[in-house]
């Protein structure tokens, strides 16, 4: 007996649908603590080290002459629960999200000319999102991971005392992983005119096996940004980081069976699917999970366009030396449209495009810089940032319960020496939680009202801990 797959692996997306951590939809901004300190407020007046390539690659001829390090990593823990409409306990599932910690790595060279030198790498897309076993929304995501490195070679040139240029290309490495909960009540018998096993008595939520996702791929793209200062106390700044393509053409899926410890109830039934009464559902089912079956190794391909972003920013200098900056972000997530996921095996027939109607979005970040001479050189640093969601109330998903964000910061730089400083930044997320759904969305026609089910709510606390030397 062989079962049509009807929606296994439609979680098949993550390979194009990763979650959030902080920025909008699945951006990260964990790049530098100093910019953490400041809630990312570094486009227009640009934090004093190599991260520079990446918050303002003009900014490089702004560094001191010879070679600036910046390195280190920022810990990233998400937490948060989804609150089912009719629970009847009351309880909300929480996630078992572990913790990620996205590294950084600049170096700078700035010549005795108008030229600068620099390379980067950092992580400006990425995800960890997982649940528990008891999740209902486990059949459209259970555990996901997705980690984008940008690799970009940067070179600034000062176009006069106060203006410069700068930019490079980049190289995009991306890896996904997957697991999904499979459910047999949505499975549809072949030559019954659309029968599922629901329609045999078994209940939604039955779970019969789980598939496992990986795959990677590359990209290219560029990076390039302006800055210059107007007198002795204003400096502005723009980038734009392109997007970029990755195409997961080889990734690979693998499928493991569940027991489900049921039987066909009685000869009825048994005669609809062509076994006897009280045979057991699992015994049948195996085939699909050998040769010839549905369930087997296979490949299967998507690709993600990770979006564009523009910024832009301006920065106020006192004359009591207190740094005031103000950035606006735009990003432009309405690639992240319709995204085809193909099976390369005997799943094709799942095949199929999910929608995710994304729209472009903004965000408005606020920073303060305060060096205290007094106090070992001390330099302090808070900020505040409105991150506005990409998501429509359409998407608002296991894998991406993305929702309006209010982040606030705060850190500190600390000399080691002459030419050591050590910076150290944390900001916490905030939301008010959002409407979401926990089923896959088959139809343009379906609203928010027919698919939404619950109520997500979303936190995060990050640390980050960087490294500057001069050499």
């Amino acid at each position: 007996m062989y079962f049509r797959p009807g929606r296994i692996l439609a979680l098949a997306a993550v390979l194009a649908a990763p979650a959030v951590l902080r920025a909008q939809g699945f951006g990260l901004n964990e790049i530098g603590s100093c910019a953490v300190s400041r809630a990312s407020a570094t486009t227009g007046a640009p934090c004093q080290d190599a991260s520079v390539i990446f918050w303002n690659p003009a900014a490089g001829t702004q560094l001191p002459k010879g070679v600036t390090v910046y390195g280190g990593v920022a810990s990233v823990g998400v937490g948060g629960d989804f609150t089912p409409d009719f629970s009847t306990t009351g309880n909300s599932y929480r996630p078992n999200i572990p913790t990620s910690f996205p590294p950084h790595i600049f170096l700078n060279w700035n010549g005795a000319g108008r030229m600068a030198l620099g390379i980067g790498a950092y992580v400006p897309y990425g995800l960890t999102s997982q649940w528990r076993p008891d999740f209902p929304g486990r059949f459209s995501a259970q555990r996901a991971s997705i980690a984008t490195i940008y690799v970009q070679p940067n070179i600034s040139f000062q176009l006069t005392p106060g203006w410069s240029i700068g930019g490079g290309p980049i190289f995009g490495h991306s890896t996904v992983q997957l697991q999904q909960s499979l459910d047999l009540s949505s499975q549809v018998l072949p030559n019954t005119g659309g029968l599922t096993f629901a329609n045999l008595g078994v209940a939604p939520g039955t779970e019969f096996g789980r598939a496992i996702l990986k795959g990677s791929a590359n990209g290219y793209g560029f990076h390039v940004g302006v800055h210059g200062k107007v007198g002795n106390s204003i400096q502005v700044g723009a980038r734009y980081l392109s997007s970029i393509n990755f195409k997961y053409d080889d990734a690979n899926a693998r499928f493991v069976q569940l027991a489900t410890n049921l039987v066909v109830p009685d000869a009825s039934t048994g005669a609809q699917i062509g076994v006897p009464a009280g045979t057991p559902y699992d015994y049948f089912l195996a085939a699909q999970f050998r040769t010839g079956g549905a369930l087997v190794d296979q490949k299967v391909s998507t690709q993600i366009t990770h979006p564009g972003q523009f910024e832009a920013g301006i920065g106020y200098t006192a004359p009591t030396g207190t740094l005031v900056s103000f950035d606006y972000g735009y990003i432009l997530w309405n690639k992240f449209d319709v995204l085809p996921v193909n099976f390369k095996g005997p799943a094709s027939a799942s095949s199929r495009s999910l929608i995710e109607d994304y729209h472009n979005s903004s965000s408005y970040r606020f920073g303060l810089e305060q060096k205290f001479s007094r106090y070992w050189d001390i330099t302090g640093r808070a900020g505040f940032s409105l991150t506005k969601t990409p998501a429509p109330d359409e998407t608002v998903t296991p894998l991406l319960p993305d929702m309006d964000r209010r982040n606030f910061a705060v850190g500190a730089g600390l000399p080691l020496g002459p030419r050591l400083t050590i910076d150290a930044g944390y900001l916490h997320v905030d939301t008010q939680g959002r409407r979401g759904r926990i089923i896959e969305r088959t139809s343009e026609s379906q609203t928010a009202a027919d698919l939404n089910s619950g109520f997500y709510r979303l936190n995060a606390n990050i640390f980050s801990l960087s490294l500057k030397a001069s050499l």
